[in-house]
This record gives structure tokens, C-alpha cells and sequence, in this order.
């Protein structure tokens, strides 16, 4: 979040899925991923369930540290558009989990809080804000700052966790219930540090470090019906009729601010892909055109290769195309006589069940831009810095946890980004 994964601006699992299928994917064909309109059960969870999602992300944060240390003992990530320091990241997910869930004398208000100024208290740690808040720590400018090492950055998580957790269960005592303002900012920063773990990923991904693949993919038995196969007839496409569909979050539970409001929107019919282009599909455009591909695949002598976390193996041809960006996702539309998707009509599609989503993020024609009615939540910067320079993915990656798969979610990148675990569908013209 805040620079990285949460606002996908520059670079910068626990819990379970409603009511559909949703299960894990290594990014090789062996998952069908989501099917039909999947919903983040931690968006309704109550205080007792938060606290042991909360604990369960940090044992993946934690086990992606130690996995990182092993793989690259110094931390030393070089200063890209699509990096962030290893110490840095680790560090603001502590500083966002206290700066909203320990520090705010406002967080029982959920999106009426304060988001900045006397309704907070001082950091644990000297100068963290000046360190940590992505608000104001200029991208670049984070290689050069004073962090504190591996042992301080662990001692910092676990103390701001044990804070953050008593003070969930002080909300509880206090009489405050299990409200959605009461329990807003714990289920945001939850959400927030998975976000920040699927950026560790596909940061390992990119500097080709190895990361045990318990770590970098969703566990099948995190989803609501665990581990569904894939159906043995897969259809090609899905007819859509024309319908006006409510596009956003409507009702009670957590939603980000670029999720409301719920709003009509009228569709023609259309014919969509079934699921996101294979490599099957989208290689023959390859050889046709030149066009270029993504770094971590090659030929060699007539056997497609891919490269995950620094180990070139074969290319399964029916996985979904990954590591493409959104200009990819367009020239191959052209080529093959179709287009992309609007976000509106994926999110409709999607409420058919043989709808198979969740193996990589797509791209859709959408640029990133407020719903009708939208007003900005107390992280600020969130959404509305993004706006009209981003595009809009939708659906999950395989290293999505499913605290954040939801049909309803908006990512949003910049669209000449290939470092995350991208791909698309299309449409019919």
C-alpha cells in the first residue's frame, strides 16, 4: 500500500472466499482459480475472526522475511520504478498497522476518522513517520534513508501487532461492538499487508529470488469450496445479455473508497472469454508480429521455456499469459480481431458461475477513475492521486491472498507495467 501495491502508483492468508470456488494456482494451468462471483469473507469478519487473520498474515509476512534473507542475504534491491527496499517495505506495513489501528484516538469511526493531525499519537519508534509514511517518503528516496535493521524491523512488527490486537480487543470491551466503523481499520490494514506480501512475491519474481512456493500462492483450502477442479469441459465464451448491472460495493462490510458508490450500468450483450487468454492463444500473435515478449520466456531449440523465481522450466501452453501489460493485452486484441473488456462488463460477467477467474490480474479498457458519488476514506491517498493515469485490473493473481480476492476489488497500475502478475481476456467485437 501507499506507493506499491494498494494505489499500484509507482512500484509502489488467511480468511476465506464467498460464496464461489476459489482455489490456489502456481501460475501453470494446474488451478481452475475462482469461478463465478467470489466475495473476501474478511470484509464481514468479526473481531475474533480479524485477530487470527491478522496473526495468519503475519506468519506469511514474517516466513517471506526469513525467505528473502536466504535468498539474498544483504537485502540489496536496486533502485527501480518497481521496487521498493525489502527493509523499507516490511517496515511501513508495522507503520501502517500502528499509525491506523494503535496511534488513531479516532479509529472506532471507520471512514469518519481523522486521517492526519492531533487525533494521533506518537510512533513507538523515533522518526518511524518520517521513515515509513508513503504519503510523504518519496519513492527514491527510500534507499537512502536510516532504516533499522532485519532484528529492529521483526522487533517493530511484533510490537505494533500485540498493540494493534489489544487495542481490538479494548474496542470489544469497551462496548464499541463489532460495527463496521468499529472494525474498518483492521480490516484495511489486514487487507493492506497481504497486499504488501504479493508485492514481496512478485518483487522475487522480478530479481529471480527463490520463494518457496508455500509462500508465494494461495493455499486451496483458503477458499470457500477448497480446491474445486478445473471443469473438465471448459467453455470458450460466455454470453452475456443486455442488462443494467450495479457495479460497486452496495450493503453492509468493508469497502474501499474507490468501490463506492454502487451505481447502474447499462450493457449490451456481449460475448466474453471464459477465462484469461492462454499462452496458447496469445504465442501464435508473437510469431506472427514480432511483438516482444515478456523477459521470463524464451524459446529454445522449439520448446517454450518460463522462468519463476530464477529456474527456467517448461511452459505449460494452456496456463493463462502472464507478465503482460496492458499495451501487450491491446495489440494482441487488434490482432485477433477483439477487444478488452470495460471493468463493468467483467464485473457482470463474472456473476455467472462458470466464470473462471483469480490466476492472474487483468487488464480491462477501464482507466482508473472515481464511481459516481465517491468520497475519499481517511487514507487519502488511497485512490484519488491515481486517478485517469492508472488502468484498471480486475480479478486476483494466484498470489493474491484471499483476504483480498473479491469480485468487487479494483487494482489499478500504470499501464506499461509488466512486473506483476498480469494477463487478460477479451471480447467479441
Amino acid at each position: 500500500m501507499g506507493g506499491l501495491y494498494m494505489n499500484g502508483s509507482t512500484s509502489a492468508q488467511a480468511g476465506q472466499t464467498t460464496p464461489s470456488a476459489c482455489s490456489c494456482g502456481l501460475l501453470d494451468g494446474s488451478s481452475s482459480g475462482c469461478l463465478g462471483p467470489v466475495h473476501s469473507a474478511v470484509r464481514r469478519a468479526s473481531a475474533t475472526e480479524l485477530a487470527q487473520a491478522l496473526q495468519r498474515t503475519r506468519d506469511r509476512t514474517l516466513g517471506l522475511m526469513q525467505a528473502w534473507q536466504n535468498a539474498m542475504p544483504d537485502l540489496s534491491v536496486p533502485p527501480l520504478p518497481g521496487m521498493n527496499p525489502p527493509l523499507w517495505e516490511w517496515g511501513h506495513i508495522a507503520w501502517f498497522q500502528e499509525w491506523w489501528t494503535v496511534r488513531n484516538r479516532q479509529r472506532h469511526l471507520g471512514t469518519r476518522s481523522a486521517s492526519s493531525g492531533a487525533d494521533f499519537e506518537v510512533s513507538l519508534l523515533p522518526d518511524a513517520d518520517a521513515l515509513y509514511n508513503s504519503s510523504e517518503v518519496a519513492h527514491d528516496s527510500r534507499w537512502a534513508l536510516p532504516l533499522p535493521d532485519l532484528a529492529g524491523t521483526r522487533s517493530y512488527l511484533a510490537q505494533v501487532l500485540q498493540r494493534s490486537l489489544d487495542q481490538l480487543h479494548a474496542t470489544l470491551n469497551a462496548g464499541q461492538g463489532e460495527s463496521d466503523d468499529a472494525l474498518y481499520f483492521w480490516r484495511l490494514v489486514l487487507q493492506h499487508e497481504d497486499m504488501h506480501n504479493e508485492a514481496s512475491v512478485y518483487m522475487a519474481q522480478g530479481l529471480g529470488l527463490d520463494v518457496p512456493p508455500a509462500l508465494s500462492w494461495r493455499e486451496p483450502a483458503s477458499c470457500a469450496a477448497a480446491a474445486h477442479d478445473a471443469p473438465k469441459d471448459r467453455l470458450v465464451s460466455i454470453q452475456v445479455p443486455a442488462q443494467v448491472h450495479t457495479l460497486g460495493h452496495a450493503g453492509p462490510g468493508f469497502a474501499f473508497d474507490n468501490e463506492r458508490q454502487a451505481h447502474p450500468q447499462a450493457l449490451a450483450a456481449f460475448e466474453i472469454d471464459a477465462a484469461a487468454v492462454s499462452w496458447a492463444r496469445y504465442l501464435p500473435f508473437v510469431q506472427a508480429t514480432g511483438h516482444a515478449l515478456a523477459p521470463h520466456v524464451r524459446c529454445v531449440e522449439g520448446a517454450w521455456q518460463v522462468q519463476r523465481f530464477g529456474l527456467w522450466q517448461l511452459l505449460d501452453l494452456q496456463a493463462p499469459a502472464v507478465h503482460l501489460n496492458a499495451f501487450d493485452a491491446q495489440a494482441w486484441c487488434e490482432w485477433a480481431g477483439r477487444r478488452l473488456p470495460t471493468e463493468a462488463e467483467w464485473e457482470c460477467a463474472a456473476q455467472q458461475p462458470s466464470f473462471e477467474w483469480g490466476q492472474v490480474w487483468e487488464w480491462t479498457a477501464s482507466d482508473f477513475a472515481p464511481y459516481p458519488g465517491f468520497e475519499v476514506h481517511p487514507y487519502r491517498d488511497y485512490s484519488a492521486p491515481w486517478w485517469h493515469n492508472h488502468r484498471v485490473l480486475r480479478g486476483a493473481c494466484a498470489a493474491t491472498s484471499a483476504n483480498v480476492v473479491d469480485v468487487r476489488y479494483r487494482n489499478f497500475f500504470v499501464p506499461e507495467r509488466r512486473d506483476i502478475f498480469a494477463g487478460f481476456r477479451s471480447v467479441a467485437l
